[in-house]
Order: structure tokens, then sequence, then C-alpha cells
């Protein structure tokens, strides 16, 4: 894990955290105690060289089986719009709790679609707070090959 001040991140990634944070404006509770989570999953257009991004925000279900948390919300949305073949290089999370990762479902997404060095990366409390960055990897060190 990588942690940095908000304000020394390329502006990709700044542009990346308003969108998660953005997000999480639309997330569903169903308990005012619950928690809205924000996520923005991306990668960047080698032909065109712009980067790509898609939203997406936890949306909580009376039956808790049936909630879609913000990070597969976010890369189904990518590649919904994008095509199924779209990579995914970095998710961002964001919420206002003070430490939290990934969940095992969401990380086997993460997995999945963006392999062991995807970027995950976290921003908690407010968008004023440091940043944390690791490598799916790092969250998940034994995940099968």
């Amino acid at each position: 894990m990588k942690t940095f001040d908000h304000k020394l991140l390329p502006p990709e990634i700044q542009y990346g955290l308003s969108l998660a944070w953005k997000a999480t404006q639309n997330a569903r509770k169903i308990k005012e105690t619950g928690t809205t989570v924000g996520a923005c999953a991306g990668y960047k257009d080698i032909a065109t060289g712009k980067m790509i991004y898609a939203t997406g925000c936890n949306i909580e279900h009376k039956y808790r089986c049936h909630d879609i948390h913000a990070e597969v919300n976010a890369i189904s949305n990518l590649i919904n719009n994008n095509g199924r073949q779209t990579p995914l290089e970095f998710i961002i999370i964001v919420s206002k709790r003070e430490q939290f990762t990934p969940c095992g479902g969401c990380m086997d997404w993460i997995m999945e679609i963006g392999g062991p060095t995807c970027n995950v990366i976290i921003q908690g409390i407010s968008p004023k707070e440091k940043v944390n960055f690791y490598l799916a990897q790092e969250l998940m060190p034994y995940y099968p090959k």
C-alpha cells in the first residue's frame, strides 16, 4: 500500500475521485445508518490516449443478499459502455468511512477483470483525505491463478 495526499495525485485520478464521490449521492440505503459507497472504474484507451471512466454506487435491497456493491456496479457499467474486452486498470472506491477495503465478492470481480496488478484506490471520510493505493494482489495475496 502507498498513501498519497489527494492534491498530489495525477489529474486523471483526481477526476476519478470526484466522479466516485459524486456517485455516492445516488447510493440507495435501506436504513439511515447504512453506508453510501461510490466507485469509479477506468482505463486509458491505447488508440486515443484518453481516460475512460464509468461510475457506480451501492444499491441496498431489503433482502441484503441482493445488494449491488459500488465496485461491481462501476465495473459492469465500464464493460457495458465499452465492450466485453474492456481492460480494468483501476477502481476507485470512496465512502464516508474511516477504514475499509472491497469485500471478497468485489475483489473477485476486480481480480477477474483487472487482474493482480489492477490499482485499487481507496479514499475515506471526505474528498480532502489521503488516498491509499493498493495492487489487487496485495488485497488478495492467495487468489488462485
